[in-house]
């Protein structure tokens, strides 16, 4: 139980990270209707870029900056083969998720992994955050508004306000209506191929910010760093929406529950690490999660569902002869 509590900060730190993350996959997979397998390439690159321009000495925001766009590049080529291709959406990720595999072996110079270095003082200090951020703050080091929780959650914050508004404009709307109903939004001279592209391009931008903050907590970037995470981001997407979906009806606030859900995800994995479970057993935990949320709204509908009663018809002779 120490131990969960120990490291329950960690937990939601990485929740938060992964939070940014689950957030993009919201935007294809709830808004676009799309399932899009790009993200477990997406966030690797975004955190290999972030690593090798941040060992090169370039400016932290610099690094991110790039970080994202390369993230919004790759989502810019699934939807190109959707959209100008013909290829179903499902392939198009693939099809980008299994070529970034060799593209972010090249950005990191064709090595596994790349690490920052944290044992220098000054290029520690130049993170925003880190998992030894943690421990300092836990210890009086550093002050709490270094802590990671609360940097990436002003950076959630930050996405979240930015989304609403964003959404709430007409490009907004269209991208939405684009998800409802594309042939009745092509009706209304919506570009469903442009809008598409430009969820696509969203997410994974997203997606790559979560990667290059990532590999800033852990201090290094590796392949198999995107390995599983739309699944982590589904998990967070599918835990926010059955948890708080009565609850939360603006925009804004469904945001806000899909970051919630990345939080309760990492304390529920965090809470069997410490109960003994072998960390080899972690994606088949997590497949058991997702697989719990999605079927749980449908044994609610079937098993759950408030009994009505059958109420007889009346005899209506008497009023159809009147």
């Amino acid at each position: 139980m120490l131990d969960f509590i120990t490291a329950l900060p960690g937990a939601v730190s990485q929740g938060l990270i992964w939070g940014i993350m689950a957030i993009g996959v919201y935007i294809t997979y709830k808004l676009l209707d799309i399932a899009d397998l790009t993200v477990d390439g997406s966030f690797c690159t975004g955190g290999a870029t972030f690593a090798v321009l941040f060992g090169a000495g370039v400016n932290l925001w610099l690094a991110l900056l790039i970080a994202v766009i390369v993230g919004m590049v790759t989502g810019f080529v699934t939807g190109l083969l959707h959209t100008f291709c013909g290829i179903p959406a499902i392939l198009s990720g693939i099809l980008t998720q299994l070529g970034l595999w060799s593209v972010n072996l090249a950005i990191m110079s064709m090595k596994a992994n790349v690490s920052i270095n944290v044992t220098n003082q000054e290029s520690l200090d130049r993170l925003l955050v880190s998992l030894r951020f943690v421990q300092d703050v836990a210890k009086g080091e550093r002050p709490f508004w270094q802590h990671p929780i609360f940097v990436v959650g002003l950076f959630t914050a930050a996405i979240i306000a930015i989304l609403y508004w964003f959404f709430g404009t007409e490009l907004g709307c269209a991208l939405r209506a684009t998800g409802s109903n594309a042939n009745m939004a092509r009706a209304q001279g919506i570009n469903t191929d442009f809008t598409k592209v430009l969820g696509l391009m969203l997410s994974n931008g997203l997606v790559a910010l979560s990667g290059a903050l990532l590999a800033q907590y852990q201090s290094y970037a590796d392949i198999n760093m995107g390995r599983g995470a739309i699944v982590i981001g589904l998990a967070a997407v599918i835990i926010g929406e059955v948890i708080f979906s009565r609850l939360f009806h603006n925009f804004a606030l469904k945001l806000l529950a899909v970051s919630i859900g990345a939080i309760l995800y990492y304390i529920v994995i965090q809470a069997v690490l410490a109960m003994g479970l072998n960390s080899n057993y972690l994606k088949l935990l997590s497949a058991c999660v997702v697989g719990l949320f999605l079927a749980l709204p449908y044994w609610k509908g079937k098993y759950f569902r408030p009994q009505v009663k059958a109420v007889k018809a009346e005899s209506k002779g008497g009023s159809r002869n009147a």
